[in-house]
């Protein structure tokens, strides 16, 4: 069935199927709107180019089934800088490595089962207002086009924006990019043994300047293996690029990996804002997770904050098509009734936190200094705060930003506003 050629106007298009798009679609299909939710992949199983490592807090918040779990960790093991080697193990379950794809395909299912229209292969390319909705202009690799007609509008495509971006230029912040490329190696048992129940960085500007680098498990005997290197955008042009294949070439070799045959290799980009201030919405288009700055750049994080964006917006969003529709509302909607997308930015600004917005600065401070020796002794010293904390510590820093476990009187010095920092 071809969800494009439908005819009618539905309640809710959503353009972007990854986590916050296909979470979005699920909850508001099973609210009982009509929606349809858009992707330019043909296949949801292809460019699956995430680090995909969550917690377990936001596995079980959000019910992550057991066939979307590549691997699970209970540990981090630190490279570097230089040839330091640190570990932390717990005796429980951490977290979970995901398989991307098969996150993708998960979301989009319990989205048609509920209901929605599912339309692949599709590339969203312009809208303009309509009487009380929205006109979408699509295109296929055919260069087909279709229009599709409702009342909201989605844009839901991650970092490129596709729709809200060109709403908003320029943005009242520059934009922080982590540009990365990931490998999915096939080794043997004995390598994939000795890393499979952690998370492995490679820091410091000998392994990645202005980044780092990652091996992850993923199901016997796959490692997820990548690089990633921060720019600032304001700064474009002012450096020399470093090509991120020689990077992971190079981490390769060191980790005495480079026979290992590569299954697949992708690469992609994150770009976000540190304070969060650009345009979440224009009229009836609405900009959701990573299109509205929810990843986080200090560990490349990206899945659960959108996630959490989409599980904040579809409350708001139902309500706002029940006040279209003229529908009696229950007691909870009502009270957004006024304007029910009003709070939005403001809701998710709040739940992501003032650690989410320091963690930004930190990775701003932290990963493009990383390029010289000075910038390697800081990060040690950092490092070495953490050698005889547990492992329960580690993740609570990584994952929840608790940067106060350093003490407040380090947090400038985490920053860079000390001495430390110089």
């Amino acid at each position: 069935m071809d969800a494009t050629a439908e005819p009618g106007r539905r309640d809710v298009l959503i353009v972007g199927a990854g986590p916050s798009g296909g979470w979005l679609a699920a909850e508001l299909s099973a609210a009982g709107l009509s929606v349809t939710l858009i992707d330019r992949l043909q296949d949801l199983q292809a460019n699956v180019f995430s680090s995909a490592a969550l917690p377990q807090a936001s596995v079980d918040r959000f019910g992550i089934p057991e066939r979307v779990i590549a691997a699970r960790f209970s540990g981090w093991q630190l490279h570097g800088p230089g040839t330091a080697l640190r570990h932390w193990h717990s005796d429980r379950c951490l977290g979970a490595v995901l398989d991307f794809g098969a996150l993708r395909s998960w979301l989009a299912e319990r989205a048609v089962d509920h209901g929605a229209r599912l339309a692949l292969g599709w590339k969203a390319i312009r809208w303009k207002p309509s009487e009380d909705g929205v006109l979408l202009t699509l295109t296929n690799s055919r260069a087909e086009h279709r229009q599709l007609q409702g009342r909201w509008l989605v844009d839901a495509t991650g970092s490129q924006r596709q729709l809200i971006g060109p709403c908003q230029q320029p943005l009242p912040e520059p934009l922080v990019s982590g540009v990365g490329v990931e490998w999915l190696l096939s080794v043997s048992q004995s390598q994939w043994q000795s890393w499979s129940d952690r998370l492995s960085f490679m820091l410091g500007s000998d392994w990645v300047p202005q980044g780092y680098g990652w091996i992850f498990p993923m199901q016997t005997p796959l490692l997820k293996v990548g690089v990633c290197r921060l720019e600032d955008n304001a700064q474009a042009g002012r450096a020399p690029s470093l090509r991120l294949g020689a990077l992971l070439n190079q981490l390769l070799e060191r980790q005495g990996l480079s026979d290992a045959v590569v299954v697949d290799r992708h690469g992609g980009r994150i770009e976000s804002t540190v304070g969060r201030r650009e345009c979440h919405r224009l009229g009836r288009l609405i900009g959701l997770g990573d299109a509205v700055s929810t990843a986080n750049l200090l560990g490349g994080e990206g899945i659960r904050h959108a996630l959490l964006s989409a599980e904040l917006l579809a409350p708001r969003l139902l309500a706002a098509v029940h006040r279209d529709h003229g529908r009696r509302q229950h007691w909870r909607q009502r009270l957004l009734a006024t304007d029910p997308l009003g709070t939005y930015p403001g809701a998710l600004r709040r739940a992501l936190g003032w650690r989410w917005q320091l963690s930004g600065r930190l990775a701003r401070r932290t990963w493009l200094g990383l390029k010289h020796p000075q910038a390697d002794r800081r990060l040690e010293r950092l490092l070495q705060g953490l050698e005889r904390q547990p492992a329960e510590v580690l993740s609570s820093l990584l994952f929840d930003y608790r940067f106060e476990r350093y003490g407040l009187r380090a947090l400038p010095d985490l920053l860079g506003f000390g001495r430390g920092g110089r």
